[in-house]
C-alpha cells in the first residue's frame, strides 16, 4: 500500500524502458485480481521506473511471432488480457506517465480510468512503422479521442508530446515531473472517499463491453504478425538495434 488506501503500481524494468514481456503481462493480471480482492485498497496509481512510462511490447520477442500464427494469436490474447485488467477492476486506476510512452505504453492507457501525464512525457503508438497495428489501443481510444485522432496517431506512427497528447484527448492533465505523483495520488485519495460499491458500478456502466471489438483486433494484428513486410521491419529494427 503506498498510500492512505492508494495502492502504486510500478512497471519495473528500467534498464530495458519498462518495455513488455510474457511474464509482464501474466504478472499485471494477477497484480489485479490481488488488488481487487483486497478491501484495504480503494485506488491504484501505476506509473514507470526510470525515465520511462514504458518504450511498450520488447520487440526481441516479435521474430518469433511471426513465424508462427496461433503463437501471435495467444500472445495478443495475453496483452489484451493485461490491458483489459485495469478497466475490469473495481477500483479507479489513475496512470502517472512520466516520460516515454510508446507503443504497449500508449496502449495501456486505454484501460485506465484517468491519465496525468508530466511535461517530459511522449506518447506514440510505433506498431504501424513495424506494419502491426496495436489492436487494443485502436478499440479502446477511439472512444477515448475518437476515429479521427486515432487513424493519425495510429496510421502516422508519429511522437506527440505531453501538450498535444492533452488537446488530443489522450490525458486528461499535465504536471511538472516533480509533482506529478503527488496529483495522482491526491486524486487517488479522493477516489478512496467514496463507498467502494458506488465506483464499482461507476466503472461498470462507463466500460460498456468490447470484448467482441478486441477478438476482432486480436485476430487482424495475429494476421500482420505474418505477413513478410512485417518480418522484414522487424528485422530490420533489430538489425539497427544490434
Amino acid at each position: 500500500m503506498a498510500r492512505h488506501g492508494v495502492a502504486l503500481v510500478t512497471m519495473n524494468r528500467p534498464e530495458k524502458l519498462n518495455a513488455m514481456d510474457q511474464l509482464f503481462f501474466r504478472e499485471l493480471i494477477e497484480v489485479n485480481r490481488d488488488l481487487a480482492s483486497n478491501p484495504e485498497v480503494g485506488a491504484i496509481v501505476l506509473t514507470g521506473a526510470g525515465r520511462a512510462f514504458s518504450a511498450g511490447g520488447d520487440i526481441t520477442t516479435f521474430p518469433a511471432l511471426t513465424k508462427d500464427i496461433e503463437l501471435a494469436r495467444d500472445h495478443l490474447e495475453l496483452v489484451f488480457a493485461a490491458f483489459h485488467s485495469f478497466e475490469k477492476s473495481p477500483r479507479p486506476v489513475i496512470a502517472a506517465i512520466n516520460g516515454i510512452a510508446h507503443g504497449g505504453g500508449t496502449e495501456i492507457l486505454g484501460g485506465v480510468d484517468y491519465r496525468i501525464a508530466s511535461t517530459n512525457a511522449t506518447f506514440a503508438f510505433r506498431e504501424a512503422a513495424h506494419g502491426l497495428i496495436p489492436g487494443f489501443g485502436v478499440v479502446k481510444f477511439q472512444q477515448l479521442i475518437g476515429h479521427a485522432m486515432t487513424m493519425r496517431l495510429v496510421g502516422t506512427a508519429e511522437i506527440v508530446d505531453a501538450q498535444m497528447s492533452l488537446q488530443m484527448g489522450i490525458v486528461q492533465e499535465v504536471v511538472t515531473p516533480e509533482t506529478l505523483m503527488d496529483r495522482a495520488f491526491d486524486l487517488a485519495e479522493a477516489f478512496t472517499k467514496v463507498p467502494k460499491s458506488a465506483i464499482h458500478s461507476l466503472k461498470q456502466v462507463l466500460n460498456r463491453d468490447s470484448a467482441r471489438d478486441i477478438a476482432i483486433a486480436v485476430e487482424s494484428t495475429a494476421v500482420l504478425f505474418s505477413m513478410p513486410e512485417t518480418q522484414k521491419r522487424v528485422n530490420e529494427f533489430l538489425t539497427r538495434k544490434n
